[in-house]
């Protein structure tokens, strides 16, 4: 299959992830998500342009504003509305944030009545535990690290989010500790607005080749080895 190359490619780079990317010195985007663009667009023969987010529910708002090219966010079957979703390149684990002292032992005890749990708005893990919970009232905020931080000052009972980021976070602070199971596994993938079935393709054909080569999981474990 053939697609026409492009001079150029916007990627819509989340930055509220920051185990996928993140903010260099210089200002200039860094990460997983911005190294598989770049091989992306080597492959396509085109040159990179990245357009930045601080929230992927705004990455997601914008896929029908032609405001990007090419994305990698969580699957989610609210989001494959607008979007499609090659076949995830990354697993990431969703958990909470507790108080050391705390009796929370498990993810299992969150979803009960007058439990407040922080979350960045718009989040895969916002929007799966949207579904998942009953009676625990989800505290939405700006971003990720915003629910982060709003814990951290005394918001709420527990911060929900991804693995990496929270155990950062009670490295940092003390009297904080992360639960040892997850409330979801959440599967990363690349994604195009619904309307580009044909780029849909290549990319599905490039992260299969990439996968099956093992120059996919060279670059993650790079990263994650410093996460």
């Amino acid at each position: 299959m053939s697609v026409t190359a492009d001079s150029e490619i916007r990627f819509a780079i989340n930055l509220g992830n920051a185990v996928l990317a993140n903010t260099l010195p210089d200002g200039a985007p860094g990460g997983i998500t911005v190294e598989i663009a770049r091989k992306i667009a080597a492959a396509l023969g085109s040159q990179p342009q990245f357009v930045t987010y601080l929230t992927a529910g705004k990455v997601v708002d914008d896929a029908q504003n032609s405001r990007w090219d090419i994305a990698f966010l969580a699957v989610d079957p609210k989001r494959e509305e607008v979007l499609r979703f090659t076949q995830p390149y990354i697993q990431i684990q969703g958990t909470v944030l507790v108080k050391a002292e705390s009796n929370w032992q498990s993810v299992d005890q969150m979803d009960q009545p007058g439990v407040v749990i922080n979350v960045g708005k718009g989040a895969a893990y916002d929007l799966h535990l949207t579904r998942q919970l009953q009676h625990a009232k989800l505290n939405r905020l700006a971003s990720s690290q915003e629910a982060i931080d709003a814990f951290l000052r005394g918001e709420g009972d527990m911060a929900a989010g991804i693995r990496q980021p929270l155990e950062r976070a009670a490295r940092e602070q003390a009297g904080y500790r992360v639960l040892p199971d997850n409330f979801g596994a959440i599967n990363q993938a690349i994604c195009v607005p619904r309307q580009q079935p044909a780029r849909y393709e290549k990319l599905v054909e490039l992260l299969t080749q990439w996968q099956q080569d093992g120059s996919l999981q060279s670059i993650i474990n790079r990263y994650l080895a410093d996460a």
